[in-house]
């Protein structure tokens, strides 16, 4: 398995781009099973779980093509599989969001239970009761969900608690579901609203987008489209943590600030300086001393969960007392232990750690666990005295485009190397 090995206190500089979203991207992937017109899709990040979709959709009999790079073409005119097997769907639970599609084009549908990062049980009941309501006949059965519909009947939802993944589930079925569906929990996620935009220009008739109610007529077909993803607003928040790490000065390229508003102003609480410049670029400077600051993450628009790792290594710097309060999933502290291995003073107390401002963060060999702890571990090794080794990095291959290449490019000292667990 390769790792990084990280020469850490070097102050970074200089300029970075943010690379498309990765959670926008899946789910505008599963949209073209919508259509047997070519879908166009570009400023899509060259990713691990972005192959993994691919390669789902190509299971499925969906020709996949990448003709240059950060574009992908969709043709699903051929599609003639129905099941995303568990050798494809095992590797990214995002894989579910095949479900949808499939039952509202093709009226049935028999995908594998998902995997993914070890962060929580995340049930996908929410989807399946949804599903039920617009009419589908639903069977778990040895691992898989196995879905049956003549044509989805439209049907009101409700989500009692936030679902991502639930939300562009049903919202992919929905749109050609027969009659109107009221989607009312709605997640406003910007991931969410990219997808209804891309199906909006598809030929879905969508109301309410952004929303915590969406309203869907069902049509029946959509057309192909060209859509280009939105830019990775997690990607661009670990940059803006990455300037106050180091005590550096960084300027973000095509970021979306109204997507990152919540970070933007607890970076700023916390002493960090953050303004747009007149080209509309996100300058980061974080050349001053770190105040403490209370984190809670909630759903969009409050403090996002997939920054909340990256968040307390730097708060491990602040000085005084902060604690991060976690919301959202049951097992997303696992970076814990492993900062606590460069010197980091935590407390957990069930769902809040207690953080202790350090001096510096110490380099010592540390195991990724997740997507967001692997950058969390990054960046304290960024700040590090010493050297850092961050095994297990194909987490961060899954969500992070060319992590090292962009760091080093800032001024860091960062290898890929073979070895380790």
């Amino acid at each position: 398995m390769d790792k990084f090995v990280i020469r850490g206190g070097r102050r970074l500089s200089g300029e970075v781009v943010v690379s498309g979203s990765k959670n926008a991207s899946l789910p505008v992937l599963c949209s073209s099973i919508l259509t047997d017109k070519e879908c166009t899709f570009t400023n899509v990040p060259d990713l691990e779980d972005i192959k993994t979709m691919c390669k789902v959709l190509e299971s499925l009999g969906v020709e996949v093509e990448r003709p240059r790079p950060k574009t992908v073409l969709v043709r699903a005119n051929g599609l003639n599989v129905f099941e995303a097997s568990y050798d494809h769907v095992k590797k990214m639970r995002a894989s579910i969001l095949v479900l949808g599609p499939l039952l509202a084009r093709y009226g049935r549908a028999k995908v594998s239970l998902p995997g993914g990062c070890a962060i929580g049980v995340r049930p996908i009941d929410m989807h399946l009761k949804a599903l039920a309501r617009m009419g589908a006949e639903i069977e778990l059965s040895h691992g898989y969900v196995v879905a049956r519909a003549s044509r989805l009947k439209g049907a009101r939802i409700v989500f009692d608690n936030t679902t991502v993944g639930g939300t562009e589930n049903i919202l992919m079925a929905a749109v050609l579901a027969e009659g109107t569906t009221v989607i009312e929990g709605a997640a406003q996620e910007p991931e969410v609203v990219d997808l209804a935009e891309a199906l909006v220009a598809m030929g879905a008739k969508i109301d309410g987008i952004g929303e915590r109610t969406l309203v869907v007529e069902g049509v029946d077909e959509l057309s192909g489209t060209n859509h280009r993803v939105i830019p990775d607003r997690i990607e661009a928040g670990t940059f803006m943590v990455a300037a106050g790490m180091t005590r550096g000065r960084i300027t973000i390229q095509g970021a979306r600030p109204d997507h990152v508003t919540a970070v933007i102003d607890k970076l700023m609480e916390m002493g960090i300086d953050i303004r747009s410049d007149n080209d509309g670029d996100l300058v980061v400077d974080g050349d001053r001393d770190l105040e403490p600051a209370s984190v809670e993450t909630v759903p969009y628009p409050g403090f996002p969960t997939d920054m909340q790792a990256q968040v307390m290594a730097l708060m491990c710097l602040a000085r005084g007392v902060s604690s991060v309060t976690e919301t959202i999933f049951e097992n997303r502290f696992m970076h814990v232990p492993e900062l606590m291995r460069m010197g980091a003073k935590l407390e957990e107390k069930g769902r809040t750690v207690i953080v202790r401002g350090i001096e510096r963060f110490q380099g010592a060999s540390v195991m990724a666990t997740d997507l967001r702890a692997s950058a969390s571990l990054v960046l304290a090794g960024l700040n590090a005295s010493g050297q850092t080794e961050v095994r297990r990095i194909y987490h961060l291959d899954r969500g992070y485009e060319a992590l090292e290449k962009k760091l080093n490019a800032l001024g860091a000292d960062i290898s890929r190397e073979r070895g380790g667990l």
